[in-house]
């Protein structure tokens, strides 16, 4: 059974989504604000996301590229703003479809099934990162060192996955602040030192590079 985060502020048309998609076999949860999408994002963990643009508190848009930092969960953005500008928008943030209100549940359950079938091949693909005997994986949100499992926080996964995606690039604090907690946060930039201290004692010392004066580097080439 998939489980499908309906984020949603109308209560119509939530109740309209949640009956028929439960009627269809589906797990739903539903979200009425951004803050709340990205809540049941982490505590639900869905299978597709119908993601509203519309919302209260944080825009679908910014809700999309939080998740996208972390997840390439499948997501269909759903408004009644259909043009094309809204749909290039959707879709250049990573929404992976668009569907303008009022639509018909079949329309909408065609569009589920085919990003459910697309996000099926890309998982068996799986997606990983890595440099020497370090292994980040996308899809399992998991880090090995030497085969061996390490543990780390979301925002310690978060950061590792910002320096390894950008590898051999020299990343100042304010755009790690940018890439992990999000454009405009107003977390110290020395909570990057903290973190980064975090990820090297449990990854070990060689592996993350200080460049005095202008940041942190993943280097491709390690140093033995």
């Amino acid at each position: 059974m998939e489980k499908i985060l309906v984020v949603e502020d109308d209560d119509g048309i939530a109740e309209f989504e949640t009956l028929e998609l439960e009627h269809e076999g589906f797990e739903i949860k539903r979200a009425v604000n951004g803050r709340e999408a990205l809540e049941f994002f982490e505590s639900f963990a869905p299978d597709v996301i119908l993601l509203d643009v519309m919302l209260p508190e944080l825009s679908g848009l910014e809700v999309l590229r939080r998740i996208r930092k972390t997840s390439s969960v499948p997501v269909i953005m759903v408004s009644a703003r259909g043009e094309t500008y809204d749909k290039v928008n959707g879709l250049d943030a990573g929404a992976d479809d668009y569907i303008a209100k009022p639509f018909e549940i079949e329309e909408l359950l065609a569009r589920l099934r085919a990003v459910i079938r697309r996000s099926d091949k890309t998982n068996a693909e799986g997606k990983t990162y890595g440099v020497g005997n370090l292994v980040l994986n996308t899809e399992s949100m998991e880090v090995t060192n030497n085969g061996e499992l390490i543990e780390l926080s979301k925002t310690e996964y978060l950061l590792l996955k910002c320096l390894l995606s950008n590898m051999d690039v020299v990343l100042s604090r304010d755009s790690i602040i940018d890439q992990v907690w999000g454009e405009g946060h107003s977390i110290d930039v020395n909570a990057v030192d903290v973190y980064i201290r975090y990820l090297r004692s449990k990854l070990g010392e060689g592996i993350i590079s200080t460049v005095r004066g202008a940041g942190y580097v993943i280097r491709s080439e390690q140093k033995n």
